[in-house]
């Protein structure tokens, strides 16, 4: 593998790094917000929301540009999201001010969603590509644990009161991998797959000549160009919202709907603020963090080592089983200590989010897009993935905005109950409806789910 490969895919990693960090920042500094600018519950979850609120828009706009002028460009554009947002949120003087540049970092989240893994697929030879676009997965999961021990270190060293600057560097440290994502863009190619798209042939093959070690990958890499193009020309004329395509757009939507259900971007927001609820003092809450990521990182490593033996379904029923015995365990301690919450309560909770965060990434966190990416025919894989994107961010921004007044009004029990019922739905759903698609190539996935192009074009109106 040629330096500059490696180095195109390490430079879009740290974008998904960046990813990570930014989505899960927030869970350090929420409580300290709270209590300087006097919010309540309901407001601070509408506070820490919209920065999912920006990642449903960046994720639904960032296509068109990117595909109009360049991967490279749009990539620059969310280093810069990045750098603002970081920079605006540590310095506002209000949660106003605050929610406008956390909601730019959030378009830069959801831009970066969609361009990372495409800018790595395009400049990868056929043969890397799976274990590249699989390093931006990594680095969002070690973005996650790497946020938590941010802010545990900041507030070592930093005085971490509720009225203290604690949550502001926090917040602003993010600027640091940020500007060095921008220093290291001018290093990298623009995607040969783009320049081909833009009538850029000639340069398309020169730098499909710099990113591939042999000339049988070149001619690969620009025939699988070719052939991507036209499937493209095809698709574009293709209607998405048919009859023929109503399973897999309800497969999509569903496994995208289960995902945030479980509960997992709120417990992620939201993990020092369980623990101190359930007992653990505020320093002990963010050492208890740093294991919940650490947790998180190793057991998706396990999972994606093991997605193409023991396949999809399998992974889920794992997941789902995980789930609902960590979610009881959760409901039943909350409900248990109500009132009289204390250090054994704190370290019953840890154990709980452990096997909870465990189960999630060795599950859904592991199967999700690969899924999704399987089920839709090459002629609107594109626009299923979008859906299925929209449909997560979507379940994300509700639960997380939820998720503080559910606590604050009917306690901690209550929320892990809900997101337990919901998982019981889950699992019936991957024993009854969810098909494997291990092992089946792309262009028969669409026969084995008994799929059709809808010569008729018939939308679910009408097929109702």
């Amino acid at each position: 593998m040629k330096a500059l490969v490696i180095r195109s895919a390490v430079v879009a990693a740290v974008g998904g790094l960046i990813f990570g960090f930014d989505t899960t920042v927030i869970s350090g500094a929420e409580k300290a917000i709270q209590h300087q600018f006097g919010l309540s519950d309901t407001k601070l979850g509408f506070m820490v929301t919209t920065a999912l609120i920006g990642t449903i828009v960046g994720a639904l706009v960032a296509g068109k540009p990117a595909d109009r002028y360049g991967r490279k460009k749009v990539l620059y554009v969310i280093g810069a999201l990045y750098v603002v947002g970081a920079i605006g949120s540590a310095l506002a003087s209000d949660v106003s001010v605050l929610m406008v540049f956390r909601f730019l970092g959030g378009l830069g989240v959801g831009a970066s969603s969609v361009c990372a893994p495409i800018y790595t697929a395009e400049v990868a030879p056929p043969a890397q590509r799976g274990k590249l676009v699989g390093l931006v997965q990594f680095n969002i999961v070690l973005g996650i644990l790497v946020a938590y021990a941010s802010n545990a270190i900041i507030r070592a060293v930093v005085h971490g009161g509720d009225d203290g600057s604690a949550w502001r560097w926090m917040l602003g440290v993010m600027v640091v991998p940020a500007a060095a994502f921008l220093l290291l863009l001018p290093s990298v190619p623009e995607t040969p797959r783009w320049l081909a798209a833009n009538g850029q042939w000639d340069a398309a093959r020169a730098t499909s000549e710099q990113l591939c070690s042999t000339q049988q990958e070149v001619d690969a890499q620009m025939a699988e160009i070719r052939q991507s193009l036209a499937e493209q020309s095809v698709s574009a004329k293709s209607p998405f919202f048919t009859r023929g395509h109503r399973k897999v757009i309800l497969l999509a939507m569903a496994i995208a709907f289960f995902n945030q259900m479980s509960g997992i971007n709120a417990i992620l927001y939201y993990a020092p603020k369980v623990m101190q609820d359930a007992g653990a003092s505020d320093n002990a809450s963010y050492l208890m963090s740093i294991a919940v990521g650490a947790m998180n990182l190793v057991a998706t490593m396990a999972a994606l080592t093991v997605i193409d033996k023991l396949g999809r379904r399998k992974l889920m029923l794992v997941g789902s089983i995980g789930y609902l015995i960590s979610l009881g365990f959760l409901s039943a301690v909350m409900f248990r200590y109500e009132g009289h919450f204390n250090s054994t309560s704190s370290v019953l909770v840890l154990l709980g989010l452990m096997v909870f965060i465990a189960a999630h990434a060795f599950g859904q966190g592991a199967v999700i897009w690969v899924f999704i990416s399987e089920i839709f025919p090459n002629r609107i894989r594109g626009r299923g993935q979008s859906l299925g994107s929209l449909t997560h961010w979507t379940w994300a921004a509700i639960t997380t905005f939820a998720f503080p007044p559910i606590i604050g009004a009917l306690g901690g029990g209550v929320a892990f109950l809900i997101f337990f019922i919901v998982m019981v739905g889950q699992l019936i759903w991957v024993l009854r409806v969810m098909p494997e698609t291990k092992g089946i190539p792309l262009e028969e996935m669409e026969d084995r789910l008994g799929l059709s192009s809808d010569s008729k074009h018939a939308t679910f109106a009408k097929s109702a």
